[in-house]
């Protein structure tokens, strides 16, 4: 009898709704849709290759509000001003949105009603991974989308490039996640770019008597300086997150941080702290436990707080409810 309970017991420790994500969700009612995503992905990467980056860091920011539920596409409108609005995710890419809705709309050509704007942003993110270099994870399909979409929900569940090692520790140890799946998560800045606003304070106010974080790699910094002379003039001025290879998802970035290479004040903090600063040790050095442990947390953030059956609905298009909520 040992072993029938052993068996019930690991199966009540899995999540009701994880249970119930499989790779084979569209087999019967979309068998093309795995080869429909991975063809608009291509095509877009090819055509913009920010596309990459701006996906992976749009898949983070819906999963993190009240999970991956493709909550952050909904337009807002005079009732509601939804999660695309508020103002952390204002900088969200314009080719991410359009490389899950382009998608979607030739899936609901092929197979109408079926496939969700979650299941997509999944998908889709997990392939341009692959396509830029990256590791190749396994994605469980079977999410539905959200009914519900609040700005006011953004800014507590992100964090920010200017909070403490503890306050970012703490916001990913409340939805779950280790400090070592908050540190591979992190990774994803192998790729990408940031706006000078969220790095400037290192560059012109870091103190007083020091204007300059002087952790910062000073010829990285006068090259930053001039990148973004005019930041309160032009907001769009911006730099790579990884200036070493900032199309390439590899392990550089965590190099570059024990380089004075970091740009963002998180970034650098997980060079500095101890709980963090091995993680760093080791996949600046072992690209395979990186991308080991990137796959890990991106399966895992993949799961977060998803909705199935009722909970959701299938979108007919991802910025809008089937039905309209107050």
């Amino acid at each position: 009898m040992a072993v029938p309970i052993l068996l019930l017991l690991l199966f009540f420790s899995i999540p009701f709704s994880e249970s119930k994500l499989n790779e084979d969700y569209y087999k019967q009612t979309c068998p093309d849709f795995q080869k429909i995503v991975r063809e608009t992905a291509t095509l877009k990467q090819a055509a913009q290759p920010a596309t990459a980056a701006g996906t992976l860091r749009l898949f983070f920011h819906d999963c993190m509000v009240e999970g991956c539920d493709a909550s952050v596409f909904i337009a807002s409108n005079h009732v509601n001003k939804a999660e695309r609005d508020a103002d952390i995710n204002q900088s969200l890419s314009g080719d991410a949105f359009e490389v899950v809705v382009r998608a979607k709309t030739a899936l609901e050509l092929t197979c109408p009603g079926i496939v969700s704007c979650a299941d997509i942003l999944a998908e889709a993110t997990r392939d341009l991974i692959t396509i830029v270099g990256g590791p190749f994870y396994p994605v469980k399909l079977g999410r539905k989308d959200g009914h519900v979409s609040l700005a006011s929900k953004v800014d507590a569940n992100l964090p920010k490039t200017n909070q403490t090692m503890d306050e970012i520790i703490k916001l990913f140890a409340d939805k779950g996640f280790t400090i070592e799946e908050m540190v591979a998560l992190t990774g994803g800045h192998t790729i990408g770019f940031s706006h000078c606003k969220e790095f400037t304070d290192r560059l012109f106010h870091y103190s007083r008597t020091t204007p300059t974080d002087p952790e910062i790699n000073p010829r990285f910094a006068e090259g930053l300086k001039k990148t973004c002379a005019n930041y309160t003039t032009n907001p769009a001025m911006s730099a790579f997150n990884d200036v070493i290879t900032p199309g390439k998802f590899d392990n550089i970035y965590y190099q570059n941080l024990k380089r004075g290479l970091g740009l963002l004040s998180s970034d650098h903090a997980l060079v500095k702290d101890p709980r963090t600063r091995p993680l760093v040790e080791l996949y600046s050095t072992n690209q395979e436990a990186f991308f080991k442990a990137f796959s890990h947390a991106m399966e895992k953030l993949g799961h977060h707080e998803i909705k199935i059956g009722q909970q959701g609905e299938v979108r007919r298009r991802c910025d809008a409810f089937n039905t309209i909520k107050a």
